[in-house]
């Protein structure tokens, strides 16, 4: 689930549900709503509350460490967006393209993970290994065997320091997504 934080990704989904239903709206009123749901007056209190939190971390710890975004390489957009999208539930936060028909770098994300997938070369390199850290893994579990991919049908693992439900990407990525257990 996202946060706060994540309110212009959230304005951005808004308006595609929106223009997906031909109800059209601006950046900004998108931004407004979402600023409205989270109980701000408007975007601008939104958005100092945003960098206030901010901030607040630097400021009291002096020194503070945010968790890693894995970049993962791909090779075929289609089924890069078949994968991590339709089966394993992300969302695309931003797309950068250097120019029409050059390899594509985006952003996805479900909840606070954020993961880069890349088609340029050097990026990254095939046979990546990705330990994610969930809360809730044998309802993510359940949710991924309900699809019925054709191509995964990952088991839930007891491991020493945990639950582990492992996927294999279609480009030879390993993702390990794990309830890690408090002794």
């Amino acid at each position: 689930m996202r946060s706060f934080h994540n309110a212009k990704t959230m304005a951005r989904t808004l308006r595609e549900e929106l223009a997906a239903q031909s109800l059209d709206i601006s950046h900004s009123q998108a931004l407004e709503l979402v600023a409205h749901m989270f109980g701000f007056a408007d975007w601008n209190t939104h958005a100092a509350r945003i960098a206030a939190g901010e901030a607040e971390v630097d400021r009291s710890a002096g020194l503070h460490f945010k968790p890693a975004i894995p970049i993962i390489r791909s090779f075929d957009e289609a089924k890069a967006r078949e994968f991590y999208l339709d089966f394993l539930g992300f969302a695309v936060d931003w797309e950068h393209r250097f120019h029409p028909g050059a390899p594509l770098y985006m952003q996805i994300s479900r909840g606070d993970l954020l993961i880069h997938l890349s088609e340029h070369h050097g990026d990254a390199s095939p046979g990546a290994n990705c330990f994610c850290r969930v809360v809730g893994i044998e309802a993510f579990h359940a949710e991924l065997i309900a699809k019925n991919y054709k191509n995964n049908r990952p088991g839930l693992e007891r491991q020493d320091w945990g639950l582990e439900v492992t996927v294999h990407d279609p480009f030879g990525n390993r993702i390990r997504f794990c309830e890690q257990q408090h002794t």
